[in-house]
């Protein structure tokens, strides 16, 4: 017997599948999964998810496991090695924000503790639980991202403009976007 789930999800691919069974819309707290997350939404730019998802294991294994320490410190050999990847995207300006985005981290996490502290205090430490009837419903940003969004830029984050910002706070589950009848919807 098959379950409802959001009509984005392709069921063809096992991949897709367990994303949204097991990470899309649930609440996250890990600062080495949020930073990670916060890149890869970036990198999404223009692309369908499904392309960033494929390559998450390479980005992992190009991008030193997000150790933030190793990645603020790139130099220009290793961009270049970046761009040579064919695992990841393989986009200057994305590799450079991913080096920024690194930096701006490490000052946060001094500054206000981590990503988690400072994301989860938007939304008062409890997921948003939208309730649409079905995901043609869901907006691109929202007033919430767009506050989000221009904070994490000031804060000197790259490739943080309000409709990535709402598609990462739904993948860290700030926002669960579930359709109604998606099986998950309340679960998560």
């Amino acid at each position: 017997m098959s379950v409802a789930r959001c009509t984005w999800v392709n069921l063809a691919n096992p991949l897709y599948v367990r994303y949204h069974d097991e990470e899309w819309g649930v609440p996250c707290h890990d600062e080495l999964k949020l930073f990670e997350l916060l890149n890869l939404e970036g990198a999404q730019a223009g692309l369908s998810w499904i392309t960033i998802l494929n390559k998450r294991e390479n980005y992992r294994a190009a991008f030193d496991e997000w150790d933030a320490e190793r990645i603020a410190r790139y130099d220009d050999a290793k961009v270049a090695e970046l761009l040579a990847n064919p695992g990841i995207v393989r986009n200057r300006l994305k590799v450079a924000a991913t080096i920024t985005n690194a930096q701006a981290y490490l000052r946060l996490r001094d500054d206000l503790g981590g990503l988690d502290p400072f994301l989860w205090a938007y939304v008062d430490g409890k997921p948003i639980l939208n309730t649409r009837e079905h995901t043609s419903e869901t907006p691109a940003r929202t007033e919430l991202s767009d506050r989000l969004s221009k904070d994490l830029g000031k804060r000197g984050f790259k490739f943080v403009g309000s409709t990535i910002v709402y598609a990462y706070m739904q993948a860290i589950g700030m926002v669960n976007d579930h359709a109604r009848d998606c099986y998950l919807h309340k679960k998560k």
